[in-house]
């Protein structure tokens, strides 16, 4: 213990930095990732693969599309605008004032399109699930809608925590998977898709309410809900958050790619990749996203102070670190896969069949890790950078390999082939920010540029 003390002290500070941001998020994300695994073997045990996880699969996954999405794009380049901001306190307040009104306002209107075109989503993308899953579907949707304001405005909160260095956000992301955990523990036999409704809703609306109270404690400014663009920073931010959009919106493409595939394999293949890719969220909270999310405010500032070299400096050790780490659980998560799906899930309606279809979608997932823990803090390095434009076109290159990818290989493989086909995607978005990192621009661009 002594010995990792005497490291830690020898580290640079902005290395220091990190590495405590990290190790406070990896801690929260493991509290967190807890709630989630027990959600997840609950489930497992009240329905198995069944037709219920399949509605609740593909509903949720294609309900939170939008709003993710816009929460995915806005939250990069927004904690840098929040950490340039709130050194003056009274610019600070109107733009949190405005930004909440417009969160307000997108929020209301991603629930009503939700709401309004989900027959058609159930048409086109649910045209192979049976109907029995089509009509859990249009029921689930009645509170997925709502929970879909909860999480714009969540990740509005989330970015104002991070922006402080603060992580607790990571903590309360169990929040609705603790409500579902509830819900389907305490329901009686015979429920259906009603416990993961109410779970679901319920939960983002808690979430949604106690992290806007810590945003707000942590910024210490009065806000007043302004329906306007007159603060400073909307200047620079929203051409940056149009760039980022576009590259989000060709990334988010690929949750609903993988449902619409898997809902033309049939017999089930939603539930098996669903069960499979939550495991392998597991990995990834707590692995790459406790360093990407301590690491952007840290780069921020260090570019703030106009230390570019620096900054890729760091960002370089760290995605190498990254990558060395994603290998070692790539091999001992092959080896595990079978053990670690049948621990967590095969009790009740969980056969050991289904362990085996789950296990095998798992291993071809894990390639992906190496190069997922790498790009991550690489991607905070640009997006500290203002590369934005550039981060936009790997963006849209990604989707370009996947959707060609999935077409290629889940016929041949099934699920598994879903789960090469993200793999092969993030290997090759690796090798493009590797690129752009060692092409270190002459100056930090101006908020906005791209290239």
């Amino acid at each position: 213990m002594s010995a990792l003390k005497r490291r830690l002290a020898a580290l640079h500070a902005d290395h220091r930095r990190i590495a405590l941001g990290a190790a406070r998020v990896a801690f929260f994300l493991l509290m967190g990732k807890a709630v989630g695994a027990f959600k997840e073997m609950a489930v497992a045990y009240r329905y198995g693969i069944s037709d219920v996880v399949d509605a609740y699969q593909f509903t949720l996954t294609l309900a939170n599309w939008l709003p993710v999405t816009l929460v995915g794009a806005c939250s990069v380049v927004l904690i840098p605008a929040l950490v340039r901001s709130r050194r003056e306190p009274s610019v600070h307040g109107r733009f949190l004032g405005e930004l909440q009104a417009w969160a307000l306002l997108l929020g209301v209107l991603v629930a009503g399109v939700l709401l309004l075109a989900w027959p058609l989503v159930l048409q086109v993308a649910g045209q192979g699930l049976s109907p029995e899953v089509q009509s859990m579907s249009r029921l689930l949707i009645l509170g997925f809608a709502p929970a879909a304001l909860c999480t714009i405005w969540t990740g509005l909160s989330a970015a104002r925590l991070r922006a402080h260095e603060r992580h607790i956000n990571t903590l309360l992301d169990s929040v609705p998977a603790l409500m579902i955990l509830i819900w389907v523990l305490a329901a009686p036999a015979d429920a259906g898709v009603m416990p993961l409704l109410w779970g679901t809703v319920l939960g983002y609306m808690l979430q949604a309410w106690w992290q806007r109270q810590l945003a707000q404690r942590a910024d210490g400014v009065p806000t007043r809900l302004r329906l306007s663009r007159r603060a400073p920073p909307w200047s620079s931010l929203a051409a940056a958050a149009g760039i980022m959009l576009v590259g989000q919106l060709a990334m988010s493409f690929v949750g609903p790619i993988d449902q619409y595939t898997a809902a033309e394999l049939g017999n089930n293949a939603n539930a098996t990749l669903g069960y499979a890719a939550r495991l392998l969220s597991l990995l990834i909270g707590l692995g790459a996203a406790s360093v990407g999310r301590a690491a952007l405010p840290v780069l921020a500032d260090i570019q703030g102070r106009g230390d570019a070299a620096h900054a890729r400096s760091m960002a370089l050790k760290w995605s190498a670190a990254m990558l060395g780490a994603g290998a070692v659980a790539v091999l001992l998560g092959w080896w595990l896969a079978p053990w670690g799906v049948a621990l967590l899930f095969e009790r009740g309606a969980f056969t050991a069949q289904d362990t085996l279809a789950v296990a095998q979608a798992l291993r071809w997932g894990l390639l992906q890790l190496p190069f997922f823990f790498g790009v991550l803090i690489l991607v905070q390095l640009l997006a500290s950078q203002n590369r934005y434009g550039w981060m936009a076109a790997i963006a849209v290159g990604n989707f370009l390999v996947k959707a060609v990818l999935n077409t290629v290989l889940a016929p041949q493989m099934g699920v598994a082939g879903i789960m090469l086909a993200t793999s092969v995607m993030y290997a090759m978005s690796y090798l493009g920010y590797l690129f752009l990192a060692l092409r270190m621009p002459s100056a930090t661009p101006a908020a906005g540029g791209g290239t």
